[in-house]
């Protein structure tokens, strides 16, 4: 009953507090209500089953066995416990009717997009699978909910003339570096976020990432890149591992969300559209575009589908109406 109060209380305020709010706000509720005895005033109001709790442990910990990141773990976390929770049912008793509900509330009380409803559907189907699999369920509920339309948008690269008005916009050397950084390698925010100094090998211009599923690429720094980056850390005088940093001590390592912050600060400078991940899909496009085969390309961002590594690519007008006339020319 205390822990079926807590998830109430928690469920209310999500779209009030942050999400780190809320795990503190959680802890907050436990400390205090650890020494009450909560019981419900109403005889029929029914407790939380509870029962779905060690399948969604299972179903996590299969998913960190396959190589799933444990920040992908953790969303997958975040979305199952609060679907289970608000549906308050066993697992085998959760129908489409139930998740249905919940997504149509979810969207309308949160006025998320498509594509994030999409997403959210897409982890629901895998744990229903999963269970549906292991012959834990009879059948899986996400058969019968409805699929997510989500209008698809060209997400254009930056252009040439958009990269270098970002970088007259950077106002240290720091900035400059990631910003190349993120182009000449491809990276992901996450991976560049876990690299240190020592996996840089400045002499052949090439490091090692560590990607999605615990898999590693080699990937290489251009000249401009090899160049800012060196000075930047040339330029540095503490002595953490971190490839970036903060700028005021103690000079911690940059977060994902403060590399995002820098460079949608940089775009605002320089009336563009700028995120991290928009650096990765100009690095493919623009090597798809100038001849790299897409093999080469997929191996440069860590795909194992061409599919995949074509979603990332905007293949130029122009080019296609000089390669339509040299290779369907009468």
């Amino acid at each position: 009953m205390k822990e079926q109060l807590i998830n109430r209380v928690l469920y209310c305020m999500q779209d009030i507090i942050k999400e780190t709010e809320l795990s503190e706000l959680k802890i907050v509720l436990q400390n205090v209500l650890c020494t009450y005895r909560v019981e419900s005033e109403k005889a029929e109001l029914k407790v939380i089953d509870g029962g779905w709790t060690e399948d969604l442990e299972g179903y996590l910990m299969a998913k960190a066995l396959e190589g799933k990141s444990p920040a992908t773990v953790q969303r997958y976390r975040y979305e199952l416990s609060r679907l289970l929770s608000y549906v308050d049912k066993n697992v085998v008793n959760v129908t489409e009717a139930d998740v249905s509900a919940y997504m149509q509330m979810y969207k309308k009380i949160r006025n998320v997009s498509n594509q994030t409803l999409k997403n959210i559907r897409a982890v629901f189907s895998s744990f229903f699978g999963w269970l549906r699999d292991r012959e834990k369920i009879t059948r899986n509920p996400m058969a019968l909910v409805e699929q997510i339309k989500v209008e698809k948008k060209i997400k254009k690269p930056y252009t040439d003339e958009e990269r270098e008005r970002m970088l007259m916009n950077c106002n240290c050397i720091r900035d400059r570096a990631i910003m190349e950084f993120l182009y000449s390698t491809a990276v992901r925010v996450s991976e560049l976020t876990a690299l240190n100094r020592e996996d840089i090998r400045f002499t052949s211009k090439e490091l090692t990432v560590f990607g999605k599923g615990a898999k590693e690429r080699v990937t290489y720094l251009n000249e401009r890149s090899h160049r800012y980056l060196k000075e930047y850390l040339d330029s540095r005088t503490d002595d953490n591992p971190a490839l970036f940093v903060s700028r005021k001590t103690p000079h911690q390592r940059l977060s994902k969300n403060g590399i995002e912050d820098i460079i949608r600060r940089i775009g605002r400078q320089a009336d563009i559209h700028a995120y991290p991940h928009r650096f990765r899909r100009t690095a493919a496009t623009n090597a798809l575009n100038r001849g790299m085969p897409v093999q080469e390309v997929a191996l440069l961002l860590g795909h194992e589908k061409l599919e995949t590594t074509m979603l990332y690519c905007t293949v130029a007008q122009e080019k296609l109406k000089t390669d339509h006339e040299k290779y369907l020319s009468a």
